[in-house]
């Protein structure tokens, strides 16, 4: 074998090694932000769980105020459906747009329940309205962790799939559109979670 035919051999097995170092990276990379997607998902659900709680522990003293708590239900199956949206396309811009929609009604309804038991002292001091109210707060606090633990990872999968030499081999590989982040229409919405306080 002569010399040329062994660069040309070397240069071809870096070539095929450095491809599937790329493919392997963008896979793992992939997986990553759907996990934390799928973390994001776990949260949600858990704090969907949590509202119908609060509303039947209100119920008893809102008898007045039917259509709040019938708004906080309506806002709340909007957005169960709006993660089941998204969780069956994590990165879909269109499924993101609609889940972060559904939160920020969802988020307005709670906040509106909230002005509305500011006038019934008795259901503020209820153990269990406050027991509900502190896994709402840890919860919401968790959502805003797990976002941003998703957001970080669809950022470093973007700027990985559009980096050189990636970008060349990405959309051969099944990577070729940009993954979306998940974003609010209010931006202060993404570092304030909806407050339900008692």
């Amino acid at each position: 074998m002569s010399v040329s035919s062994l660069v040309l051999l070397l240069v071809l097995a870096v070539l095929f090694f450095g491809a599937i170092a790329i493919y392997n990276r963008l896979v793992n990379l992939r997986a990553r932000y759907r996990n934390a997607f799928a973390q994001i998902e776990v949260q949600l659900k858990r704090r969907y769980d949590l509202i119908p709680n609060l509303v039947e522990t209100a119920k008893a003293y809102l008898k007045h105020e039917r259509e709040t708590l019938e708004a906080v239900i309506a806002a709340r199956n909007a957005a169960v459906a709006g993660l089941k949206a998204a969780a069956s396309q994590p990165g879909a811009p269109a499924a993101l747009a609609q889940l972060a929609s559904a939160e920020g009604a969802l988020g307005g309804a709670l906040g509106r329940l909230n002005v509305t038991l500011e006038a019934y002292p008795d259901l503020k001091a209820s153990q269990n309205l406050q027991q509900l109210t502190e896994e709402l707060s840890s919860t919401e606090n968790k959502v805003a962790f797990a976002r941003q633990a998703y957001n970080d990872a669809v950022m470093e999968y973007n700027a990985y799939r559009q980096s050189f030499p990636a970008v060349v081999l990405a959309a051969n590989f099944g990577h070729k559109a940009d993954v979306a982040q998940l974003e609010f229409a209010d931006s202060q919405q993404i570092q304030d979670a909806p407050k339900v306080a008692f």
